[in-house]
């Protein structure tokens, strides 16, 4: 590496240089990039297989057996079957494709045929690269022989097994005990279905006799059930032999202590492989039922320990080393106990600790290639060359080592480590030759760093790796890239990355600019201003305007392909003087959502690879963009596409929902898998339910949707319920288990003891006893109470009301009913409900409502209106609300200035009268009239009316002698105005001031038609020395209805409802001075 204008930095990186170029390396991966610049020849390497286990399901169309491998020259394939040579090209009936291994068996016919266990060998003139076994299986349908089964006699009080010896299958199996009629055996402390299938009874009871005991064997991934024939049991008691006399009471049962129906004797071994699930298992017998107890000697058990089937059986879910120890059961009832000791290992296939890789080396290298795994017991490895035996080859310990290798030392060499639980298999490609260091890094790259930042330059090389250098200001490191810290404006300049073996060298050049950080010019200063003025602070900054969102990566590589994990590499694009933060990867998928691209993954700025852990069975390609803090630069090109082999689901459905909508169903609905999520064909849900409240099997469907309908359940019981995902290469991780309801039906039971408490006229609280659970069968909502009035108690005539209803939310058994009206009779009842609807009503509890105060009167009018007096008439109020005693008449006068008097009261005591005569009345006064209705209990609120002034519609304005003496007052008045317009014409003027005063009017001096005889409904202060005469309480005032509403004849009202009261003589004095004012005005 060469450094420009910076000395001080140069001195330091040509140590570098020395370093680089004499280090040669023995081993280092091949990129994939390396065939875009050179043609050289690559080792067959195997990219895609099948599952160790195929199986031919029924249901499934056809069966792809897979093999998919690269090389340069093109891999030629060959398969063999049970270490038998096999070319599928010579069977017709399958399906192949040119350039490729895999070859697809059709379910068109017997299958028997193809059934056994296939390896796939992909070669070329430099090696042969093998593939792990793949069995195929072709399951039998699963089957009971034909047989005669002899009753069972037992007599009452011994044990007895009946035998199930299901038919091999696929598993998981499944065993249900049930009769003819598809009912389940009940099972409890007595009687247990074991882990083999059998049926065990600690001890036979009379009601143990009958003959349709079968035992049912589900296969679900076959979707299969066979059911073996039915057998019979007699169970004899005492009574049945009648040759014996036993001193016993009849059907006594003799008392024993426990013994173990299984497992036999008094210690076992289990083995099993680390993530499967220990089951074990004690049924013992005895009279009184002897109960089981479980411990781990010398340890606790961990939380995820189930108990079932009534304490007799333990499962340690995904059992891991840990759970390896010894287990005891006991069995025990007061007479004595019995115990068994479980020896538990937990074994483990084999597991790579470091599994052999590819490697390029030079020509008398020595090469090392390492394979070491684990397992319990320790694997066997064995290794193979070019799929012979690895003969003539020196093996150290797990190593084989070449030393001073050739080229005919390049192969592919096999390494296979294998116990009793599996086998795995690794091919590693080794290839000796000369090259020179190729640097795949592009010439002329330029790089731009902020001053005091640190920049990171690239040279990847190919057959060449620098040893890491440590410098006071930069590193290199082993993938060649040089890092520079605390950058100086003097570490502008051109750079050289030099590559240099034994079979020549190879540089390139790139550029560094060092560019002015971001700095403040105009800073904010401390200022002190007034209180609610405002502050204005300035902050000016300069920066670089070359800065700008990064470039895209280039020279995207997917290297490391194992299954669904993949390493994604890229060259960083230019960031522009603004250092990457971060990379976003992002993927495109060929099948459900081409040309949609995806967020997968994002990686901090200062990486440039990237492990990928994929889902399965997916057509990948990937692209990256860069971000830093301007902003996202534009994406990458894209990436090769990678097809990711099938596997079974890694995670199962969420967001389970457990409804019902109807009394005897219960549906099942969950979240279903992303399609990407499905990780191979055929993605299916496993349904497996049972119900919480009882002790009964896993009841496991089937389906293809995401919901599923539980049909004939009882009604509203609980049920535990998981939700599994598989596809074709089998099922998803143990699922989580949800509780929830079967469905509702209505309440089959009211309220008991419904009673009515009257609080007062208008509220009622009700108390009940509540339903009790088991009628309620469902989610308890709350209650409601539904009321309707029967008929007033004024009169004995009924009139039932609308129906009110009053919900009360919770378990609740008391509430208040309000906004009843007084003095009625009611008829009310409750009820419960639930999620379906409302259950039976109570029994109807009929009460009644005291009086109350009356509700307001409806009419309330001006009859009649003299000198002196005032007619008033009413109406009754619509609701009385108990028995009127009378009313309450109260008014006061309103004097000009809007002021009122004190109130007078009037106690009418005869409920009958609806008129009234107000007597000794001001003339030509304004008054504010109120009046309301009593009971026993009060008078209830008042009418009144508003004020304002109007003219008279009735009383003396209906008089004739009041018309004419009107009409001759108008007359008059014109006449008066014609010969005032005539004396202005000729110049003259009236004296009538003189006049005036010598003849004053006294009582239309102060006078106001606007406020004449006036209403008022104002909140005014009383006249000075007024008292208030009040015989009864007055209720809140409120507005009335205005009296012009009523349309009476006998008076006329303003707009507000105020009246007038008119007198004639006064009258003809108001008109007289009207007369004079009008003389006096000026012409």
């Amino acid at each position: 590496m060469r450094l420009l204008r910076s000395p001080r930095l140069a001195t330091v990186l040509l140590v570098v240089i020395y370093i680089c170029a004499f280090h040669t390396t023995s081993a280092i991966d091949i990129p994939l990039e390396v065939l875009g610049h050179i043609n050289i020849v690559q080792l067959p390497t195997i990219t895609a297989q099948s599952p160790s286990t195929l199986i031919a399901f029924p249901f499934d169309e056809s069966f792809p057996v897979i093999c998919e491998a690269k090389g340069n020259p093109e891999p030629e394939f060959r398969w063999t079957k049970n270490d038998q040579e096999f070319d599928p090209f010579l069977d017709p009936r399958l399906m192949k494709e040119e350039n490729s291994g895999t070859f697809v068996i059709p379910n068109n016919g017997n299958l028997t045929e193809y059934q056994g266990t296939y390896r796939c060998y992909a070669s070329n003139k430099l090696g042969i690269a093998i593939s792990k076994e793949i069995e195929f299986i072709v399951p039998n349908v699963p089957k009971f022989p034909k047989e005669t089964l002899d009753p069972v006699v037992v007599e009452e009080g011994q044990p007895f097994t009946l035998k199930c010896d299901p038919p091999n299958g696929i598993p998981p199996l499944q065993i249900y005990w049930m009769t003819i009629n598809l009912q389940h055996i009940e099972q409890d402390q007595r009687v247990s279905v074991g882990l083999n299938g059998d049926l065990y009874f600690s001890h036979a009871v009379e009601k143990d006799s009958r003959r349709d005991y079968c035992c049912f064997a589900s296969f679900p991934r076959i979707r299969t059930i066979v059911q073996k024939t039915a057998m019979s049991v007699i169970v004899k008691t005492s009574s049945t032999f009648s040759d014996i006399i036993v001193e016993r009471k009849p059907n006594a049962i003799l008392e024993r202590k426990p013994s173990l129906l299984t497992p036999p004797g008094g210690k076992s071994e289990i083995q099993l492989v680390k993530g499967e699930d220990l089951n074990l298992e004690c049924i013992a017998e005895g009279f009184p039922t002897p109960q089981v107890e479980w411990k781990k000697m010398g340890h606790k058990f961990p939380s995820k320990v189930r108990f079932e089937n009534h304490g007799k059986l333990v499962i340690v879910p995904r059992a891991e080393q840990e759970d390896s120890g010894n287990y005891m059961c006991k069995a025990k009832n007061p007479l004595g106990e019995v115990q068994h000791t479980f020896t538990v290992t937990v074994e483990e296939p084999p597991e790579w600790v470091f599994e052999p890789e590819s490697q390029l080396s030079m020509i008398g290298s020595d090469v090392h290639i390492k394979c070491s795994a684990s397992g319990i017991p320790q694997p066997t490895t064995t290794w193979r060359v070019n799929e012979s035996p690895a003969r003539n080859r020196r093996v150290i310990g797990d190593t084989i080592v070449i030393h001073n290798a050739q080229v005919s030392d390049s192969a592919v060499y096999q390494c296979e480590a294998s116990n009793r639980h599996g086998t795995i298999l690794s091919n590693a490609n080794i290839m000796i030759m000369n090259l020179q260091p190729m640097i795949l890094t592009s010439e002329g790259e330029e790089y731009s760093v902020v001053e005091r930042k640190g920049v990171t330059m690239h040279c990847k090389v190919f057959n060449d790796s620098p040893e890491s250098v440590h410098g006071p200001r930069f590193t290199v490191h082993e993938n060649g890239s040089l890092k520079i810290y605390n950058v100086e404006r003097g570490d502008t300049g051109q750079y050289t990355c030099l590559a240099k073996n034994t079979e020549g060298s190879s540089a390139i050049n790139a550029m560094l600019y060092v560019k002015d950080p971001t700095r403040i010019v105009v800073a904010p200063e401390d200022q002190r201003i007034l209180i609610g003025t405002t502050a204005q602070l300035s902050c000016l900054a300069e920066y670089d305007k070359s800065f700008n969102v990064p470039d895209a990566p280039e020279n995207l590589v997917l290297s490391d392909r194992k299954g669904r994990n993949v390493t994604l590499k890229w060259v960083p694009g230019d960031d522009h003087n603004s250092s990457t933060t971060e990379f976003i990867i992002e993927y495109e998928e060929s099948h459900w959502e081409p040309s949609n691209w995806k967020e997968l993954l994002r990686v901090p700025g200062n990486r440039n690879s990237a492990e990928l852990r994929l889902n399965g069975n997916v057509d990948y390609c990937f692209r990256v963009s860069a971000v830093n803090a301007v902003g996202t630069g534009r994406p990458s090109e894209a990436t090769e596409r990678y097809k990711t082999p099938p596997e079974a689901p890694d995670r199962n459905p969420e967001n389970i929902r457990i409804e019902g909508h109807l009394p005897h169903e219960m549906d099942i609905k969950w979240e279903p898998l992303l399609p990407i999520e499905h990780n191979g064909p055929s993605l299916e849900y496993k349904v497996s339910y049972r119900r919480q409240d009882v002790e009964e099997d896993w009841k496991e469907h089937t389906v293809k949707r995401h919901s599923f309908v539980v049909r004939n359940t009882p009604t509203f019981v609980p049920y535990e319920i998981k939700i599994q995902a598989k596809n074709r290469q089998g099922f998803g991780p143990e699922p989580k288990l949800v509780t929830g309801y079967s469905g509702e039906d209505f309440p089959s039971a009211a309220p008991d003891n419904v009673a009515v408490k009257v609080m007062n006229s208008s509220v009622v609280k009700v108390s009940w006893t509540r339903v009790h659970k088991d009628k309620l069968h469902g989610h308890l909502g709350g209650y409601r109470i539904s009321w309707w009035r029967l008929r007033s108690l004024v009169d004995s005539k009924k009139s039932p009301g609308d129906k009110h209803t009053l919900t009360v939310p919770g378990d609740k058994n008391h509430a208040t009913v309000p906004s009843l009206t007084p003095f009625s009779e009611y008829s009310l009842i409750v009820m419960t409900f639930n999620g379906r609807g409302n259950g039976p009503g109570s029994h109807p509890v009929n009460f009644k409502t005291p009086e109350g105060v009356p509700e307001k009167n409806h009419d309330f009018r001006v009859t009649d209106v003299q000198r002196h007096t005032v007619s008033l008439a009413w109406k009754p109020p619509l609701e009385p609300n108990g028995i009127l005693i009378g009313y309450l008449l109260k008014y006061q006068l309103i004097n000009d200035t809007e002021e009122v008097g004190p109130l007078q009261t009037v106690d009418i005591s005869k409920p009958e009268t609806t008129t009234w005569i107000l007597r000794d009345l001001e003339p030509l006064s304004k008054y504010k009239f109120y009046l309301c209705s009593c009971t026993a209990v009060g008078c209830g609120h008042p009418i009144l009316f508003s004020s304002g002034l109007a003219s008279i519609h009735g009383g003396i304005s209906t008089k004739g002698w009041f018309i004419g003496l009107m009409c001759a007052i108008a007359l008059l008045t014109l006449i008066v105005l014609i010969a005032c317009f005539v004396n202005r014409n000729k110049g003259g003027k009236y004296s009538v001031k003189e006049k005036e005063d010598l003849h004053p009017d006294v009582e239309s001096q102060g006078m106001n038609d606007d406020t004449f005889c006036e209403y008022s409904d104002n909140d005014e202060k009383p006249l000075k020395g007024s008292q208030h005469s009040l015989s009864r309480e007055i209720k809140a005032v409120e507005s009335g209805d205005s009296l012009v509403d009523y349309g009476d004849e006998d008076a006329q009202f303003n707009e507000d409802g105020s009246f007038i009261g008119e007198y004639a003589g006064r009258k003809e004095k108001r008109a007289s001075a009207e007369i004079k004012a009008t003389i006096q005005t000026p012409a």
